[in-house]
């Protein structure tokens, strides 16, 4: 009996004789960690935005300054988002996703728009945001993102779900044009707005009403000059999608995920007046008093 119990321990000798308190263990021929190691070094990643050329409109005004709460790219950079008690509730990450989430609902909006946003604007120049750029020299701006949660439209709309804008180009009139025409102020109508709705992605671009509009009338912002046209890309629900929007000179291209691009080339882009920046998050197009959207994003790129 005991011959047999010295051959049992000298046959199972390979396993005891590991040292137990080891991180690394045999299952299968493959080497794991061991979860329960205190000196496995745990890594978290966030999304992939630089935030030098962003700054972020909420939707409150602590300051009492009568408009939209805003912080700089010096701000945001560096994870310095993280550390602000007022931009956190709107702007945080989940670390279980590597997401950065945009959460808003209707509070104070911005001027000439009814609807708030947890929204970022460009800048690319971070000290001047007059300085923005012409679709001659163009630019580009990808991401990948997903709605996370919307809250549910109980008007007489026909859509099931509210509506968010996740991406745009806006239009800004350029310095030189303002004293050029004496213009009391520099807003610009959205030549590109994505929005979400029901699940669809849908494209809204600017276009002329009349096409022979020229000059000084071409600036009209809010007298019918210009008007949305709507192309339907495609549908994502609540999934992870890819988006692409590029600007050149008279012409747009906007690509959901893998899809077929949207190419628009027509003379409104040609004509089109305003300089622009790129704007992206969560712009919730409700007042609704229980409105709300959650919007992801896993990565941002601007590039000119």
């Amino acid at each position: 009996m005991k011959l047999k119990l010295l051959l049992c321990l000298i046959l199972l000798h390979p396993v005891l004789g590991c040292d137990s308190d080891t991180s690394i263990v045999e299952n299968n021929n493959q080497v794991v960690n061991d979860p329960d190691d205190e000196n496995d070094e745990v890594i978290t990643t966030y999304a992939d935005i630089d935030f030098s050329n962003w700054k972020v409109t909420l939707p409150v005004d602590e300051d009492n300054n009568g408009k939209p709460d805003e912080y700089q790219p010096d701000d945001l950079i560096d994870y310095g988002y993280q550390t602000l008690e007022a931009v956190q509730p709107f702007m945080y990450d989940d670390e279980e996703d590597s997401s950065i989430v945009f959460y808003t609902y209707p509070g104070v909006s911005t001027t000439n728009s009814s609807y708030s946003r947890t929204e970022l604007r460009e800048l690319i120049n971070p000290s001047n945001s007059k300085d923005n750029w012409t679709l001659l020299e163009g630019g580009e701006m990808t991401g990948t993102l997903k709605v996370e949660s919307i809250s549910e439209n109980n008007s007489s709309s026909s859509e099931d779900y509210h509506r968010v804008i996740v991406m745009q180009i806006h239009g800004i009139i350029s310095q030189e044009d303002m004293d050029t025409y004496n213009f009391d102020g520099n807003n610009g109508p959205p030549l590109i707005k994505i929005y979400w709705k029901d699940g669809y992605i849908w494209c809204h671009k600017k276009s002329l009403v009349d096409e022979s509009t020229d000059g000084f009338d071409l600036y009209g912002v809010y007298d019918g000059t210009w008007s949305d046209i709507k192309v339907n890309l495609g549908y994502v629900g609540y999934e992870i999608f890819d988006f692409r929007i590029t600007a050149s000179n008279a012409r747009i291209e906007v690509q959901l995920n893998d899809n077929e691009p949207y190419i628009y080339q027509d003379i409104s882009l040609v004509k089109w007046p305003f300089e622009n920046y790129f704007k992206a998050g969560n712009y919730l197009a409700s007042i609704d008093e229980t409105a709300f959207s959650y919007v992801k994003y896993y990565n941002l790129n601007i590039n000119h």
